[in-house]
């Protein structure tokens, strides 16, 4: 308990630094791009537009209000897949930083995160525009938005730190991952419905997946316009503990042995 006061004294100390992090990746992302932070709009918007072309028409995938349930599917996945990949090289990539001067080297993997937070937040723009024209009506229930983004969060943020560590020692865990994203996402029903796979599918989609429960309480919320499940808000939220609690004791376990392998 002790030492988890002093993690907490210590990331309220480099709050400064986080935040300059956060800025630095977000400017980088965009550098010398024309259009700027615009992409973040635009983005999502343009690869809903091409999976809704090809899944809509060319497989005949029939979804009510399509154009949303993708959009929602996509912006939640990618904002999992960039902040994961982003948190690999977190701590490899400040090697030179980290020989120099004392930091925490979580920070480092909490600023990717956050900064890929940022992003979905500016992505979501491209979710409203979405709403707008597919006559999404805005209801109450989309104020408990936060709470499936803050699982989302919590979620990545525990992946992240378990792959960062992970990384410094095993520097192919990077292609693995790829892999294994690849997979994650036709394993998850973001262009498809749940109801096309077989039972025994939608069954272990259902108990092994977290991103099923993310991406469908924020559908339940938005689409339908009600409370999600408890028993997947409860699962999500757990999930989303477990993972960072694993992440956190594997990072710290392993952090003093950084310096011999970065």
């Amino acid at each position: 308990m002790k030492n988890m006061i002093t993690r907490f004294q210590g990331l309220y100390q480099y709050r400064s630094l986080i935040r300059q992090l956060v800025m630095k990746d977000i400017k980088l992302k965009y550098r010398r791009s024309f259009l700027g932070y615009v992409w973040s709009v635009l983005n999502p918007l343009l690869v809903m537009i091409v999976m809704y072309l090809v899944f809509s028409q060319m497989f005949r995938v029939e979804i009510v209000n399509y154009p949303a349930y993708l959009v929602i599917g996509q912006t939640l996945f990618t904002f999992m897949t960039e902040a994961t990949n982003q948190a690999i090289f977190s701590i490899t990539g400040n090697s030179t930083l980290l020989k120099k001067v004392y930091v925490p080297k979580y920070i480092f993997t909490l600023s990717k995160v956050t900064s890929s937070l940022v992003n979905l937040l500016f992505s979501m723009g491209a979710m409203v525009i979405v709403f707008i024209l597919t006559g999404v009506s805005f209801s109450v229930y989309m104020l408990f938005i936060p709470i499936v983004l803050a699982q989302l969060y919590v979620f990545s943020l525990g992946l992240g730190l378990f792959l960062a560590q992970a990384a410094v020692f095993f520097r192919d865990i990077q292609y693995i991952y790829s892999v294994l994203t690849t997979a994650w996402m036709y394993l998850t029903p973001l262009f498809y419905p749940m109801e096309q796979l077989p039972e025994s599918m939608q069954s272990s989609i259902r108990a092994f997946n977290p991103m099923y429960h993310y991406v469908t309480q924020f559908r339940t919320l938005v689409l339908e316009q009600c409370i999600p499940d408890t028993a997947s808000l409860a699962y999500g939220s757990c999930l989303a503990l477990l993972f960072l609690i694993l992440g956190t004791w594997s990072f710290f376990k392993s952090q003093d042995r950084f310096i011999l392998y970065i």
